[in-house]
């Protein structure tokens, strides 16, 4: 008998597996990249991509970031014309940008602008990590530069929320002359009385983090940003030390002085709101 039973089929053994399986619509759910738990994609959407179960930051694009901090219908973008040339003519490297446009919507790995945080009208650059990395080339120099001039004659401050693997290689010394563009212009903006944040997001690495990322009048980062210059294991191999586990984090470079302060992403807008506002003269609060 006990032979029958385990020979005998199950009702549910009747059906294909294919069929039992039930459909899940793709895109319905999203894994954490730090527990692993997974979660309904809406669900991480609404709580800023941060996991509601250990706070791992998740990226943000550029629209995103912008929709989370401006006020509906106040943000105005600034020369969204602009796209990179090849004038180094590295193979493949135009069908490279036009996937990343096509990928992103965007045209370059930075968006431009001005708009209101909480009613404090600021000027604005954020980087999209979709595009080539948020690789920093000549367009992405360029827009920065004219962002922080339109800023110092306007009076505005500026924020720039950084993301970036560095410069950009197939651009060359084109992009390594971007880091000087855009800290000339920074120190301009500085010395007519113009007030910078920069908030550093994960990753900010090479010749970003080593020019414009790191200079504001208040340096501040995302939990878990990984921030740095030249790699961990080039580090290593060069000074021949093993490296604390949280080397390059945000909380490090917090802990060594090289930050004012990490911010979590649900905090962002109330923290930039109180700055701005300490800033601002008295007779133009809103």
């Amino acid at each position: 008998m006990l032979k029958d039973f385990f020979s005998k089929k199950k009702k549910y053994a009747s059906v294909p597996r294919k069929e039992a399986k039930q459909d899940i619509p793709e895109g319905l759910m999203q894994k954490c990249l730090g527990c692993q738990k997974i979660f309904y994609r809406k669900e991480m959407k609404k709580n800023l991509h941060v996991c509601p179960h250990c706070e791992h930051h998740h990226p943000l694009n550029a629209g995103e970031r912008i929709d989370s901090l401006f006020d509906e219908g106040s943000f105005q973008e600034w020369d969204q014309q602009l796209v990179s040339a090849n004038p180094l003519h590295f193979p493949d490297y135009e069908e490279k940008l036009e996937k990343d446009r096509n990928k992103s919507g965007l045209n370059e790995a930075v968006v431009t602008g001005k708009g209101e945080i909480n009613g404090f009208e600021t000027a604005f650059a954020v980087m999209d990590s979709r595009f080539r990395m948020g690789s920093m080339g000549s367009v992405v120099g360029e827009k920065i530069a004219r962002a922080i001039e339109r800023a110092k004659e306007s009076s505005l401050p500026f924020i720039v929320f950084t993301a970036s693997g560095g410069a950009r290689m197939q651009e060359g010394i084109l992009s390594l002359m971007q880091m000087s563009k855009t800290s000339v212009a920074i120190q301009r903006f500085r010395e007519s009385g113009g007030l910078m944040i920069s908030v550093m997001t994960h990753p900010t690495t090479g010749g970003v983090s080593a020019s414009f990322a790191s200079v504001g009048d208040y340096n501040f980062a995302e939990p878990g940003a990984l921030i740095g210059f030249a790699g961990r294991r080039i580090i290593e191999q060069t000074i021949r030390e093993d490296l604390p586990d949280d080397f390059q984090t945000a909380e490090f470079l917090l802990q060594h002085g090289q930050l004012d302060k990490v911010i979590p992403r649900s905090e962002m807008k109330h923290v930039l709101t109180t700055i701005l506002d300490i800033h601002q003269p008295r007779g133009d609060r809103p």
